[in-house]
């Protein structure tokens, strides 16, 4: 907290200072003995009447009267890492939104609008890179139309928790009603320690999803829409005439008797010198014997062999199975990110795939 020379705390921000990372401490009404102030770490989102707003790296926002303030400072951006890859938030989602190609989209400024049918929240949401080229009311009316127009509710795909990531816009999203409908962290480490994790030789590699792989995937019943999402989407026609294009890789562990599903599946997208790992998912029966562990490690072989150096996947925040596997192998979290729906509609897309399914080691 900020002191002043007489040792007092103070507070050294102003409302000019909305959209910058601040932390603060808050004086707590009614609290238990030991427990008279509070802390709160984030970025300043707005201060209007009277209240502090501050969205925190998961992307809650707190609201904090001013007349409870105790304390207050400007903070770094964010914290250097001291492991791993070094990648911003704009380049990790360009890179993700690459490996989830859409099979349809079309640009608003420097947002993407993307829709696959309604065949998850990625593929069938806004990516709000830049500016819309409109004002922002404006723009969210024409992203709904164009949702609307296809069937489907909108969502706006954003993310906190890092330098350059969209705090703001979640505020103004949830001034106007917006839902925040799901959350989850993108996380990235270097590639060789989980090619090195596991047993490989166990693992088939394919460039497609077949029959077995897709009797193991948690979403039955997939359609055409679906297998192109999961084949590498649509790419833009100049990607598929240079053959530059991002390339996609399946990975299945056979079952135990003949015609069975597979024991394991995966899926790995390699993109410049970025994999990415998803769809990582073990048959209930067989989990606990490292087969996770050995889909990841065909698949970061088969990305270093194409040049590929650093990883990253999507994991749920409750599920505790992956994030144990994933830490393991090195992997730490970058940002989280969100999925806000317009107000007044029903969800309409099918799962939020890629999120890392994988349930224990």
């Amino acid at each position: 907290m900020e002191i002043s020379a007489s040792g007092r705390l103070v507070v050294r921000i102003t409302a000019a200072d909305v959209g910058k990372r601040v932390s603060v401490r808050a004086l707590v009404e009614h609290a238990a003995p030991g427990e008279k102030f509070t802390d709160t770490v984030g970025v300043l989102t707005s201060w209007d009447s009277g209240v502090l707003v501050i969205t925190r790296k998961d992307g809650e926002s707190v609201r904090i009267p001013e007349s409870v303030l105790v304390a207050g400072k400007i903070v770094p951006a964010a914290p250097a890492r001291r492991r791993g890859p070094s990648a911003s938030y704009e380049e990790l989602a360009r890179v993700a939104a690459r490996a989830w190609r859409p099979v349809e989209s079309e640009r608003l400024g420097e947002w993407e609008l993307r829709a696959a049918g309604g065949f998850t929240r990625r593929a069938n949401s806004v990516l709000p890179l830049g500016d819309p080229g409109l004002p922002l009311d404006e723009a969210l009316t024409v992203v709904r139309r164009w949702y609307s127009d296809r069937g489907l509710p909108a969502y706006i795909q954003t993310a906190t928790g890092a330098e350059g990531t969209q705090e703001l816009l979640c505020a103004e999203l949830e001034r106007r009603g917006w839902v925040r409908e799901v959350s989850a962290e993108l996380w990235i480490g270097a590639l060789a320690p989980a090619a090195d994790a596991g047993d490989a030789s166990v693992v088939a590699l394919s460039r497609t999803a077949d029959e077995a792989w897709l009797a193991r995937y948690q979403r039955k019943g997939v359609s055409e829409v679906a297998l192109k999402v999961l084949g590498g989407g649509s790419p833009r026609s100049s990607e598929a005439e240079s053959g530059g294009g991002p390339s996609v890789w399946f990975a299945t562990v056979p079952g135990a008797e003949p015609g069975a599903a597979p024991a394991a599946i995966g899926r790995c997208v390699v993109d410049g010198r970025w994999a990415s790992f998803a769809a990582v998912e073990v048959d209930p029966g067989q989990r606990r014997r490292g087969l996770a562990t050995d889909v990841m490690a065909a698949l970061a072989r088969q990305a270093l062999d194409e040049g590929a150096s650093a990883a990253w996947l999507q994991v749920e925040e409750d599920n505790a199975g992956a994030r144990a596997l994933y830490e393991r192998l090195g992997f730490a979290a970058h940002h989280a990110y969100h999925h806000y729906r317009e107000p007044g509609s029903a969800g309409a897309v099918r799962g939020n795939a890629g999120v890392g399914r994988y349930r224990s080691p």
